[in-house]
């Protein structure tokens, strides 16, 4: 089996609500999902979700050869680019291109791809997670009621601005998980958007009243003293690494023992995610997927032994995919559908890409981390 070529695609997925964080919240309750299909000789095809703007670039390193030696495939990958360096959107792409080898190379077995990485349980524990910090507190705990009706025990709501909104959101979450367990566990991301001083300040407030599990990347991404210094300063642990663009950037992380939970990224591919849990497991550190795009990267976390949660973020799917998976009992249940279990129909897919938007949690606010006062 060869690779033989690529077709690149758009849909959108329909979260039938305004999604966003600290930094600013989508214009449209839609949003693009880019899907990368990878073509072979012998008919079958890979599914690769997410980013994938360098493939032309990239594809080279995988065109024509077997896809069912996707970690050394990786490699290949990676030095195709090592010059100008595989960091950013190119690493987006290598991603992507990995997932689709992946899946081809379950699909080759005819199993499953939680078998291939040899996972023994199909059951992937998550944690509830709505983008949701547009929402009013009505439409939060209506969002965070249809969670609890599926069996989870913990959530990460979005903050970051008003300490007292956060708590009293908190505790509205709290009590409708209460209904499933005694001791909710409850995060909070604020997506980069302190400085270290703020982080600690913010925290500290938070937990008079809560019992925070961990907080979500409190300070910039690679700022290894600063993330170390919350780690110290407050009672809940320190989960960052969604936005790390290849191993080598946990490193400073880790030397600096400043992170609790390792989390990875759902786009940046199964190779780079089952690295990233061995040396975290290394290191007795849990990790834990972040992000959605069908949870791509639940297959591989069910083989990794230090996997904590998952994140979930909707119950529904992208436009024109099926995805082999149901969400129940807190967590994500993996199918018998072979390979990532996902299904394109390219006839319901978007035909062009939507204009980037100006605004929206992938823009930083210039003020970001440089207030006195948090905004209310």
């Amino acid at each position: 089996m060869k690779v033989t070529g690529y077709r690149s695609r758009t849909t959108a997925h329909d979260w039938g609500r305004l999604i966003g964080d600290a930094n600013g919240v989508m214009p449209r309750t839609r949003t693009d999902v880019p899907v990368l299909i990878l073509e072979t000789d012998v008919g079958l095809e890979g599914v690769g979700l997410g980013p994938h703007g360098d493939v032309e670039r990239v594809f080279g390193a995988v065109d024509g050869a077997d896809p069912r030696a996707a970690p050394a495939l990786y490699d290949r990958m990676l030095n195709q680019v090592f010059k100008t360096g595989h960091a950013g959107a190119t690493f987006g792409t290598v991603g992507a291109l990995d997932m689709a080898l992946w899946d081809l190379k379950a699909k080759a077995a005819d199993e499953p791809l939680w078998r291939t990485v040899g996972a023994a349980d199909r059951f992937v524990p998550g944690y509830a997670s709505g983008l949701d910090i547009a929402l009013d507190d009505d439409a939060l705990a209506r969002l965070y009621e249809r969670f609890a009706e599926r069996g989870f025990t913990a959530a990460k709501l979005k903050g970051g601005h008003d300490v007292e909104r956060d708590r009293r959101r908190l505790e509205t979450v709290r009590e409708i998980l209460g209904h499933n367990t005694s001791r909710p566990a409850l995060m909070v991301d604020a997506n980069e958007a302190w400085n270290r001083a703020q982080a600690v300040r913010f925290v500290t407030a938070l937990e008079r009243t809560v019992d925070l599990t961990w907080v979500e990347e409190p300070v910039r991404r690679w700022d290894a003293a600063g993330l170390a210094a919350v780690r110290h300063g407050v009672r809940a642990a320190v989960a960052t690494g969604e936005n790390l663009t290849g191993l080598e950037q946990f490193r400073p992380l880790l030397d600096a023992d400043a992170v609790d939970v390792v989390q990875v990224g759902s786009v940046w591919g199964i190779t780079h995610f089952l690295r990233t849990a061995a040396v975290a497991h290394g290191r007795d550190l849990p990790v834990s997927p972040v992000a959605y795009h069908a949870n791509p990267l639940a297959a591989a976390a069910a083989a990794v032994p230090n996997h904590l949660s998952c994140e979930v973020q909707d119950f529904t799917w992208p436009i024109g995919l099926t995805v082999d998976q149901e969400i129940a009992d807190g967590g994500i249940v993996l199918g018998d559908r072979p390979g990532l279990g996902i299904e394109v129909d390219e006839q319901r897919l978007a035909p062009t890409r939507a204009p980037r938007s100006a605004t929206g949690p992938h823009v930083r606010p210039d003020r970001a981390g440089l207030r006195l006062v948090p905004d209310p």
